[in-house]
């Protein structure tokens, strides 16, 4: 049995699930939280270091929930950071998040699969970066899992909100699944399925 918390914040630009209480960039709405997350709530770093230095045996368990906790909010910050650089219009910090052999799924490519960088930088450049309007992102209900130390899959609900040509706002929705692998102590967007209206509001 999954126990599931609903955590009503406000929304803002692209979403952070600060499950511990600590705000990031920014906030979030309906989002869902599994008990093995909630574990991990209650401890912060200063309490496993605390923990660990007066006790002969730290219970080794809660140690490691908090670091899953802590490596699932990796996660989520830098998927914040990949679709805040496509939102952007900005290549360059997508580039440097994306690994230069990133495959994905995705309305744009009509249902094939697609390797490597050019087929997205033709996207920021005739697109995203020429559009001036605001695009407001919110991810919804994320979902982290952890494959081992250095990798790791996300899914999520990707709300997008635009103005269009008209002037009228508009809103669209994908479903998204990113996969993440962690090299030199940086993790890249290996592979991505994006299910649903086009990631990029095409005006």
């Amino acid at each position: 049995m999954v126990l599931l918390l609903y955590l009503q914040e406000p929304q803002t630009t692209v979403i952070h699930n600060p499950v511990d209480g600590m705000k990031g960039s920014s906030d979030s709405s309906n989002t869902t939280v599994e008990d093995e997350d909630v574990k991990g709530k209650s401890l912060d770093n200063s309490s496993l270091k605390a923990q660990s230095s007066t006790s002969s045996q730290p219970d080794s368990s809660q140690g490691s929930s908090a670091a899953v906790f802590l490596r699932k909010q990796e996660i989520i910050k830098i998927t914040e950071q990949l679709i805040e650089a496509i939102n952007n219009g900005d290549f360059e910090a997508y580039a440097k998040i994306c690994d230069p052999g990133l495959t994905s799924f995705e309305p744009e490519a009509l249902g094939n699969l697609v390797e490597g960088m050019d087929f997205h930088r033709f996207y920021f450049e005739n697109l995203l970066a020429k559009n001036s309007k605001p695009i407001h992102t919110t991810i919804l209900n994320p979902h982290v899992h952890m494959i081992g130390e250095d990798a790791a899959c996300i899914a999520y609900i990707r709300l997008t909100q635009f103005v269009d040509n008209q002037g009228w706002p508009r809103s669209s929705q994908s479903e998204e699944t990113r996969v993440w692998h962690r090299r030199d102590s940086k993790w890249q967007n290996i592979h991505f399925h994006c299910s649903g209206a086009p990631a990029a509001p095409l005006q």
